[in-house]
């Protein structure tokens, strides 16, 4: 094997190493569906609007960092090429090209070719460049270029076939398939003698830089020269680049070069040194094929993909290390080292550097921290303390050291670990330590700003005061938290900074008084660092907070605070809380990620000052003076920055008088509009203070029950209710009085019916009374006739009696006996008599059966008598009874009437 050979093969092997893992620069891909688009993105252009367009395939894309907007050529053709020009976006297709321009929110196209027969000779034309020149646009076929000076087009067909055309020193460079490369001159095409190299290769980019001039081949790696001649490219990159396939190319400075490949991805390459980035499927990429690059406005690159596009953050503060094997895991600590990194993760200690991520042997296993002490690192790890100079070895037993430190006071060394703390003297001997005593429980952090005295937080909960002596004897563990009655002191957090510790304990932020010997809240830092989740120390001057899941610089000048937002792009969903950490190396910050970590250079972290401007967009259509809005929908508003990577701006909008609120990926959507004026303002975040950068103003229409109209017909309406009102007032009024009058007609009418209702019954009262009266004669004449009928059979017995005691004189008694016969009472008579009594009795009568209907008429004649007040000698005549047989009777009648015989029967039916 050559050694040119051996060189390249090793330089090959060199890359798919360091492949896989690399400090590289922040990539955003956009797939497909999220463009809605095709495969293969052939061209890529920024208009003066910083607005990006792509040639996708069957579709015309724009993209303003915010939106996304899909269109078609008339004849549905794929798109080669575009070419942005003022407020033009020229195009290429196939036998087509024209221009496109934005109209009322919508790209419009008009097409140079309708009618004219520029492709009748050719049925395989189709332009796959356009570019400028001397105020002309020229489109470029494989065999014809075709000049447009804005009113006429020329027609130049090239001598061979051509791959692409190049604009370098205000001279057009045709460079063909076969025969090298032509300059255009005076209408006419020569071949450049000079470049005998370049025959038979294809050519993918030409560029110059310095005084040199860049040729890209598809095969054949990359050329460097001048007028007078050309050469390869003297680099040991330029092998690789060979069996790469060479698609695209552009410089990003003068000491900065991005190639684009068919089957590696994208080399970016440091002309300085010749050192190299490869960024691909295997790192960042969605797709290895880079069919176009292209530079924005802040210097970064926009890769068109064979399956996607990609925005390469090549000039950020910002570099990610990403492990995508899932060797490395979650980074809980890191460590520079002279050639790399050393990393602690919860799948053991790894090393970084030029052969790739390594695994140190036996770390396997959870590791917290990673101390570098001289030349050696202090590793606390899940099974002990191991120190590491290239070769791992346990140096005590002491297990989950989350944190060592130094101390400034005590030439000593603490480590905050699983079951307390403890006490090194020598770091080269970690072998010989002591634990302090008194504070035996998980410890995970831990501070001191005097000599005898050290902080430190429970992994759950509490703070601690801890009092030593020289002899590091434990003289008293206070429970600092509770001593203050702070009773929710769960997750405390110790922060050094500039020579004293604050403590965050249940949403405010804390100092010691030692004097007092109390905790005092620090109002200051509550009022601008209240709501965090983690804080983390950088130097004297800079520390990191978490807030709602965003990584805040804080950095202190004089007695303010200036903050900037390290947006969430570069680390969402991949910062390890409550073990986010942060190492400072030089002007980097680097802090533990899943899978990695994130490296932020803070001198290069200044943004540059971003144009903000507006589009607002009322059901899918840009808003203008004749726009309608009508209320209660909905107002989009696509808030426009111009800038794509780390540039763009963090930006918050108010809406009327309401708080301000967070602007995500540059969209509002305003719904539920109430009508009136409506003032959207938009906020930069200026280090902390907001400062507004935009306004907008739009018009929601009344509700339509509120338009000219509905009110003209809500006053005919009112008017026409009131007239109603008024006519049924009048007509009631009117009705009122007939009524009064028929009402006052009625009530003598009343009067008179109940004078003579009233007359009636007086007179009804009058007879009732009458007949009252006589029947109480009658009753009266009942009874005397009753006592007068008892007297006089009484008599008659008598007589009866005395006759039936006389013997003899039979002709008188049968005289006497028939007189007294003629003179008896008849059974008719008798009768006649007892209903009449009855009769007479009507009332009581019907009282007394409704009180006790099981009374015979036997009983109720009884307690007819016993109400007329008769004895029962005088009723026993009247009943045809014995007098016995009328006290048995009477007897019989107490026990149906539940009589006592206290109580006197006459007196009882009276009450009846």
């Amino acid at each position: 094997m050559s050694l040119k050979n051996t060189v390249t093969f090793f330089c090959i092997l060199l890359a798919l190493q360091l492949n896989a893992q690399q400090l590289l620069p922040f990539v955003e891909n956009f797939t497909k569906s999220e463009y809605s688009g095709d495969n293969q993105v052939w061209n890529i252009t920024q208009a003066d609007d910083n607005t990006i367009y792509f040639a996708n395939n069957h579709y015309f894309l724009r993209y303003n960092g915010v939106k996304w907007e899909r269109y078609s050529l008339p004849n549905k053709t794929i798109i080669r090429s575009v070419f942005a020009d003022g407020s033009r976006i020229y195009c290429g297709s196939y036998r087509e090209f024209g221009y496109w321009e934005r109209v009322k929110g919508i790209m419009q196209y008009t097409s140079l070719t309708t009618g004219k027969n520029y492709f009748s000779d050719s049925d395989n034309e189709e332009v796959w460049k356009i570019f400028k020149h001397a105020d002309k646009i020229y489109f470029q076929t494989f065999h014809r270029m075709y000049a447009y000076d804005g009113k006429t087009i020329a027609t130049y067909r090239f001598p061979s076939q051509i791959s692409y055309c190049y604009v370098i020193d205000n001279t057009i460079y045709a460079a063909s398939t076969r025969n090298g490369v032509y300059v255009f001159d005076g209408g006419k095409f020569q071949q450049i003698t000079a470049w005998p190299e370049l025959k038979d290769n294809i050519v993918h980019g030409m560029e110059k830089n310095g005084r040199n001039i860049y040729i890209f081949t598809k095969n054949n790696g990359v050329f460097k020269g001048d007028a007078k001649g050309v050469k390869p490219w003297d680099s040991n990159i330029n092998s690789l680049l060979k069996n790469a396939v060479i698609l695209s190319a552009a410089f990003i400075n003068n000491n900065m070069l991005a190639i684009g490949t068919a089957l590696k991805g994208i080399y970016i390459i440091n002309l300085t040194d010749n050192s190299f980035t490869v960024i691909n499927r295997n790192n960042a990429l969605k797709n290895n094929a880079v069919l176009s690059v292209a530079l924005d406005t802040e210097k970064d690159l926009w890769l068109g993909l064979d399956n996607g596009i990609s925005h390469v953050e090549v000039n950020s503060p910002v570099s990610l290390f990403t492990d995508n094997s899932g060797l490395l895991g979650s980074v809980y600590s890191i460590a520079p080292t002279e050639s790399g990194y050393l990393f602690a993760s919860n799948h053991g200690v790894f090393s970084y550097g030029q052969q790739g991520l390594n695994t140190i042997p036996n770390s396997q296993g959870q590791a917290w921290d990673v101390y570098k002490s001289g030349d050696n690192y202090i590793i606390g790890h899940n099974d002990g303390t191991y120190t590491y100079n290239g070769q791992l070895k346990k140096a005590n037993p002491v297990n989950g050291g989350w944190k060592f430190l130094k101390s400034k006071f005590d030439r000593a060394y603490f480590q905050a670990n699983y079951s307390g703390i403890a006490v090194y003297t020598n770091t080269d001997n970690l072998g010989v330590y002591k634990t302090l005593d008194s504070i035996v429980k998980p410890i995970r952090n831990i501070a001191q700003t005097r000599p005898g005295e050290l902080w430190a937080a429970d992994s759950y909960r509490s703070l601690y005061r801890v009092l030593y002596d020289e002899n590091f004897n434990v003289k008293r563990v206070e429970n600092v938290s509770q001593k203050n009655n702070i009773k929710s002191d769960y997750g405390v957090k110790l922060f050094p900074f500039r020579g004293e510790v604050l403590f965050y304990i249940n949403s405010k932020w804390y100092t010691y008084n030692s004097i007092k010997d109390k905790l005092e809240e620090n109002k200051a830092f509550t009022e601008r660092f209240s709501g965090i989740s983690d804080i983390v120390p950088v130097d004297d001057d800079n520390f990191i907070i978490i807030r709602s899941g965003l990584l805040y610089l804080i950095t202190r000048k004089g007695d303010k605070f200036s903050e900037k937002l390290l947006n969430e792009k570069y680390y969402q969903g991949r910062l390890i809380m409550e073990n986010t950490q942060v190492y400072k190396n030089g002007s980097s910050l680097l802090i533990n990620l899943d899978d990695g970590f994130m490296s932020y250079n803070i001198e290069g972290s200044s943004k540059k000052e971003a144009p903000v401007s507006i589009e607002a967009f009322y059901m899918g259509r840009l808003i203008d003076e004749d726009t309608h809005i009508k209320y209660n929908q909905s107002v989009e508003l696509n808030v426009i920055t111009g800038y794509y990577g780390y540039n763009r701006p963090d930006l918050f909008y108010r809406l009327n008088a309401e708080p301000l609120q967070p602007i995500i990926k540059g969209n509002i959507i305003l719904n539920n509009l109430s009508s009136g004026n409506q003032s959207v303002d938009i906020y930069r975040n200026n280090n902390g203070t907001y400062q507004q950068v935009a306004a907008y103003n739009f018009k929601v229409s009344k509700p339509w029950y509120f338009s000219t109209l509905m009110i003209l017909a809500y006053i005919a309406v009112i008017s026409g209710i009131f007239f109603l009102y008024y006519r049924w007032n009048k007509v009631r009024y009117l009705q009122k009085i007939r009524l009064n009058e028929e009402e006052l007609k009625h009530r003598r009418e009343i009067m008179e019916l109940e004078l003579e209702a009233e007359k009636k019954l007086r007179q009804q009262e009058y007879e009732k009374h009458i007949l009252e009266v006589e029947v109480q004669a009658k009753a009266s004449e009942v009874a005397g006739k009753s006592l007068s009928i008892a007297k006089h059979s009484e008599m008659i017995e008598s007589i009866q009696e005395a006759l039936k005691s006389v013997t003899g004189s039979d002709e008188l008694k049968t005289r006497i006996s028939k007189i007294i016969k003629t003179n008896s009472i008849s059974k008719n008579e008798w009768q006649s008599f007892e209903k009449n009594l009855v009769k007479s009795h009507e009332d009581f009568v019907s009282r007394l059966t409704a009180k006790y209907p099981a009374l015979t008429p036997k009983d109720i004649k009884l307690c007819i008598y016993l109400k007329m007040n008769l004895s029962s000698k005088e009723i026993a005549p009247l009943m045809n009874i014995s007098y016995r047989g009328v006290e048995l009777h009477r007897y019989r009648l107490r026990k149906k009437l539940d009589i006592s015989t206290e109580e006197n029967l006459s007196q009882y039916m009276i009450t009846i």
